[in-house]
């Protein structure tokens, strides 16, 4: 994802724009035939986005402070950074920076017990969603570095921002995108997706066999109508569906037909239960949803007619934590909910700034995200202990 002069898109691109606006460019963003019957059921909300909703006494709670404790920024070096993962260990970090000399998001690798972080990304090329493979060093995300232009629009970009030209973020659904595999150090880079079409938001599944996976390929794969055609200019976002494909790329296999962007993917702790956030139709919300590891069972979480994404599963998988603007288009914050969607969410964040992409460690005892509660307003990533027993009586769980 990069800034971009483009004008600006519908539906979720514009949903997107507007997240990233201030924040920072880069953070981690449907088949047209259908299944017989109804496509995979979706979200029915048209409210619009731009309206801003009543802040209900429901939300006025103050529970950060018992939540998350010791609180600080993880990531400090570079202009920005966003969307981090913990190792399976939990001894390392994966995650995206904005660096000098760059002025797009590359790879980075922390261990956490030393302090020290280097690139894993090859520096060309637009990049997103990393992840860490759960055995092997084997570091999995996505990027345009093949691209033949790619250092074009990089050198375009670098003297676009030396012009001291102000524009927008824009959420860029590159068709250059594909997915990489690279040994911690950045050697031995092997291309695991060869589709046209952008392919991205990879995660692994906790044994390593399997990679869950975004893609807007099938609209690339067929001839598309007059009307499919015009979608696709004017919102590449509205084809994106799940995928799943073994480790090494092989043996693809699509999980969701719905009209809409879906993303975001994440299995839970055991491997049973696909964690994702799917669109309306229209862009105007999204909705956080779960099914199982085969595409079936799919289950809705929450249903307010807000943009409710970046879901994540506590390793206990009595819960899922995610970012909503369900008090107002403007304002993120941190909630959760139960993993089956019974019971009302909880608001965890009330700070300032925009709290997004929340990622469990695997012990559940600490949370990472992106929030921009900085002293200059961009967006780095912070950590902070995480009060598990307090999540469960807030629910209703224990």
């Amino acid at each position: 994802m990069y800034r971009t002069n483009e004008p600006a898109k519908s539906g979720a691109h514009i949903l997107l724009r507007n997240l990233f606006a201030g924040i920072s460019a880069g953070l981690s963003v449907v088949a047209a035939h259908a299944q017989q019957g109804d496509p995979d059921g979706y979200a029915g909300a048209t409210s619009s986005y731009y309206q801003e909703t009543d802040v209900s006494s429901q939300w006025d709670t103050r529970y950060e402070s018992q939540l998350l404790a010791n609180t600080y920024q993880l990531i400090t070096e570079g202009a920005r950074s966003g969307e981090g993962y913990f190792s399976a260990d939990g001894g390392r970090f994966v995650y995206q920076a904005e660096t000098p000399g760059n002025p797009f998001y590359q790879i980075y690798l922390l261990d956490l017990d030393s302090g020290e972080s280097s690139r894993v990304s090859t520096g060309i090329g637009l990049t997103t969603c990393a992840w860490i493979h759960p055995t092997l060093d084997r570091i999995m995300y996505a990027s345009t570095h093949e691209d033949p232009n790619a250092q074009a629009k990089q050198d375009e970009e670098l003297a676009i921002r030396a012009s001291g030209e102000a524009r927008p973020y824009g959420w860029d659904y590159d068709p250059a995108y594909e997915i990489y595999a690279a040994d911690g150090d950045g050697d031995n880079l092997v291309n695991l997706t060869n589709a046209e079409g952008y392919d991205a938001e990879g995660s692994y599944s906790p044994d390593g066999r399997s990679i869950l996976f975004a893609s807007n390929r099938e609209a690339y794969a067929r001839a598309l109508s007059k009307v499919e055609q015009g979608l696709l200019l004017d919102d590449a976002s509205y084809f994106m569906d799940l995928y799943v494909m073994n480790a090494d790329g092989s043996n693809v296999k699509q999980l969701t037909f719905s009209p809409g962007y879906d993303g975001g993917p994440f299995y839970n702790a055991e491997g049973t239960k696909i964690l994702w956030r799917r669109f309306n139709p229209d862009g105007n919300s999204a909705e956080i949803w779960t099914m199982d590891a085969d595409g079936t069972n799919q289950r809705q979480l929450t249903a307010n007619a807000m943009v409710n994404w970046g879901p994540y599963f506590h390793p206990s998988g009595d819960y899922v934590i995610y970012s909503s603007n369900l008090l107002g288009h403007s304002n993120f914050e941190l909630f959760m909910i139960d993993s089956e969607g019974v019971n009302d969410p909880i608001r965890v964040t009330n700070t300032d700034g925009t709290d997004i992409l929340p990622v469990f460690s695997p012990d559940g005892g600490n949370l990472s995200w992106s929030t921009t509660r900085t002293p200059g307003g961009a967006s780095q990533i912070h950590m902070a202990d995480w009060n598990h027993e307090l999540a469960l009586e807030l629910l209703g769980l224990n």
